[in-house]
């Protein structure tokens, strides 16, 4: 039985328009110039700026494959796992929990696992798996931006319309980034006495 010395979970996260994107690519493109063999991917539902790219909003690409799911991920990566020495994953909040022992068995396996995703819902709820993967990483890096409404550090965001749809992919336009007092999450309607609020991003 081969003994694989531990790899390394790192996930990027905070609200939209926090440079989450950026961040990763930052990551993959320093892998690269250490001459690391690297591998990108991103759910086929994110195609805003790039069908075969992670992108950030600032319009920096990586190379990226496009899944559906976590074994779809898994189909793409072990065939040639050998071969990869850094995994990449963009809007990582949009797979499924099947990601969480997917990653604990690529970093038992020696793998440097790069996770980027938005940690909260627009009703500031925890988002799909990012928050467990938070919590087995060995390194989290929590980015604000900048409030739309203020200019303070933002942590939320602000989803622009009534959509209640959990997701609805989208950028400028249709979310801004807001700080804790300018965030208005969605309320119903039994609760008209608090504002509307929504987040993604």
């Amino acid at each position: 039985m081969t003994i694989h010395a531990p790899g390394r979970i790192e996930v990027i996260t905070g609200p939209m328009f926090s440079g989450k994107s950026e961040e990763l690519i930052r990551r993959l493109k320093r892998a690269r110039i250490a001459r690391q063999r690297v591998a990108c991917y991103k759910p086929d539902i994110d195609l805003r700026y790039h069908r075969t790219a992670i992108a950030s909003h600032s319009a920096q690409t990586h190379e990226a494959v496009t899944v559906a799911t976590t074994e779809d991920l898994k189909a793409a990566l072990f065939p040639n796992l050998a071969e990869i020495d850094v995994i990449g994953i963009d809007e990582a909040q949009f797979l499924d929990s099947a990601i969480i022992s997917l990653t604990v068995e690529l970093v038992h396996l020696g793998k440097r696992i790069l996770i980027a995703g938005l940690d909260t819902t627009f009703n500031a709820e925890p988002f799909g798996p990012i928050p467990n993967l938070m919590a087995i990483a060995d390194e989290v890096t929590k980015l604000s931006a900048v409030c739309m409404t203020c200019g303070a550090p933002a942590i939320h965001t602000q989803r622009l319309g009534q959509s209640q749809e959990l997701v609805v992919v989208g950028a400028a336009g249709l979310y801004e980034a807001r700080c804790r007092a300018h965030f208005q999450p969605y309320l119903d309607e039994h609760h008209s006495e608090q504002l509307e609020l929504t987040p993604t991003n």
